[in-house]
């Protein structure tokens, strides 16, 4: 599915948000939406909590935290009468990862860090590093040089990986890998 600007006209546009609501009479398993960028961020969400697990979307922000809190900014878009706590509450529910990939000053992307939201304390959204990307230098050519390295924190839905019958190695949060 995808958008359509209007024509000359003005008619005959197709909006993120009308596709979302009518992809969801398609009954799938899974939402996948390139990325959100208004209102339609609380369909996506309410999409997302209400049986599509492992739907996901882009975000664009300089953080973890920055892209929970565009969300929660592109959702009260959609709402103006949705309390801040209740904006959240759909958050933490609906999503489990953050995975953030920057732009490296030698122009490479990297993934710089998965993030797991862990749920609310108080009216604050949780968040906790699983992996993180650390700039080490450069190369004499610029490119730069790093490590990807595990927290030692076992995210929360290993549990539910298990369960599945995803194994993943013990080792895997422990891990540290030097990134050319």
């Amino acid at each position: 599915l995808e958008t359509r600007p209007p024509n000359l006209e003005g008619h005959g546009a197709v909006r993120q948000r009308e596709l979302l609501v009518n992809s969801l009479r398609m009954r799938p398993d899974r939402i996948v939406v390139g990325e959100v960028r208004g209102a339609e961020a609380l369909d996506m969400l309410q999409a997302m909590n209400t049986g599509h697990d492992g739907s996901l979307t882009t975000v664009h922000a300089n953080s973890p935290r920055d892209a929970v809190s565009r969300l929660e900014v592109m959702v009260s878009l959609a709402n103006a009468n949705m309390q801040l706590i209740s904006i959240r509450q759909q958050i933490s529910s609906a999503v489990n990862l953050l995975v953030q990939a920057s732009r490296m000053s030698d122009g490479s992307r990297r993934v710089t860090s998965i993030t797991e939201v862990t749920g609310m304390e108080g009216e604050i959204i949780t968040l906790q590093d699983i992996f993180v990307f650390e700039k080490r230098g450069l190369t004499p050519e610029g490119q730069v040089l790093g490590r990807f390295a595990a927290t030692g924190i076992r995210p929360k839905f290993y549990e539910k990986l298990l369960a599945a019958g995803i194994r993943l190695s013990s080792d895997l949060f422990d891990e540290v890998v030097e990134v050319p």
